[in-house]
């Protein structure tokens, strides 16, 4: 059996286990933090491919995220646009985004990357906050274009709410979980590919990959622009969970968090990225009532990966077995 298909065969069953959580708990805690679990595992398994398989030093995560979830908020609040239809729309408006900040940034290498992206980031948040002139006049008092400090509410949800009432959020969580197996599966396909081969070769070996043919600008730039369609459903999704999207989503501390879950799971492979969210966030969830030792906690974690096992749990895994 190839990898590939073994990966997707455990995708498939992971899903069919989680779909029985809400059968075994219907506590309401318990299914929401699942929710954002995958909404966080979509996330970070399409940074993965960016970040980890191609090699790209991409900080621009959170602000296609971003892009994903204003999207959403806009086309509902504007235009009365269905969220079930606005999130593939806006899934495909963060791919648009998402190749023009690679237009930019794939010429350059290395840490210019990083750098380049985080400004990016940081100028789309600024006309965000700094967007005061008045767009609309909603009765809750003049609103910008893009929302400005306040964002977004009230621009329509899933429509579980009026069908299941109170239990709104098992419906909510079944569409994360369907969501985060097609991210997986997608992530599966690009690793286990053709396409992840050369994105490997480009990221390990550039001057042979590109003397055997492989255009190193066009393979990123496809690379940056398909994971961005998901992170853009992530962020649709997250808008649709929360029915408010504002500057929060640009978080630099959510990035880090984001970023520290591939650390820790693993670069670059399959399984690390999910595997990391998982452990982050239950460490998380365990030092919330710690106060400022949880973010002192979280960091002493990402310091004794980053020290002790660079790459990561799956790296304890690939040690003894010299797999991914």
């Amino acid at each position: 059996m190839s990898n590939r298909r073994r990966d997707i065969l455990i995708a498939l069953a992971l899903a069919a286990v989680l779909a029985l959580v809400p059968l075994i708990t219907g506590t309401r805690y318990v299914l929401t933090q699942m929710t954002l679990f995958f909404i966080w595992a979509i996330v970070v398994t399409q940074w993965n491919l960016v970040l980890g398989v191609a090699g790209i030093f991409s900080l621009a995560q959170m602000a296609l995220f971003a892009t994903g979830a204003y999207a959403t908020a806009m086309l509902g609040y504007y235009f009365a646009v269905p969220i079930f239809l606005a999130m593939p729309v806006a899934g495909l408006v963060t791919v648009a985004v998402s190749a023009l900040i690679g237009l930019a940034c794939l010429r350059l290498r290395g840490p210019y990357v990083a750098l380049l992206t985080l400004a990016i980031a940081q100028v789309i948040y600024l006309m965000v906050v700094n967007d005061t002139a008045c767009f609309t006049n909603p009765p809750s008092g003049c609103l910008p274009l893009f929302g400005g400090v306040r964002g977004f509410s009230r621009f329509g949800d899933l429509g579980f709410r009026g069908l299941l009432g109170s239990k709104w959020y098992v419906a909510h969580y079944y569409v994360g979980l369907a969501l985060a197996t097609l991210a997986v599966i997608f992530s599966i396909a690009i690793i286990r590919g053709p396409l992840g081969l050369a994105f490997q070769a480009l990221r390990d070996n550039p001057g042979y990959a590109i003397s055997r043919g492989i255009s190193k600008f066009n393979y990123q730039l496809w690379v940056f622009s398909l994971s961005a369609f998901f992170t853009g459903i992530a962020g649709a999704f997250y808008a649709a969970q929360f029915g408010v999207v504002g500057p929060i989503v640009f978080s630099l501390a959510m990035l880090l968090f984001l970023l520290s879950m591939i650390v820790v799971g693993g670069m670059g492979t399959v399984w690390g990225p999910l595997l990391g969210a998982a452990v982050l966030m239950l460490a998380d969830e365990g030092m919330r009532e710690f106060g400022d030792w949880r973010d002192i906690g979280l960091g002493l974690i990402l310091a004794v990966f980053v020290i002790l096992l660079p790459k990561g749990l799956i790296g304890l895994r690939s040690r003894f077995s010299g797999t991914r």
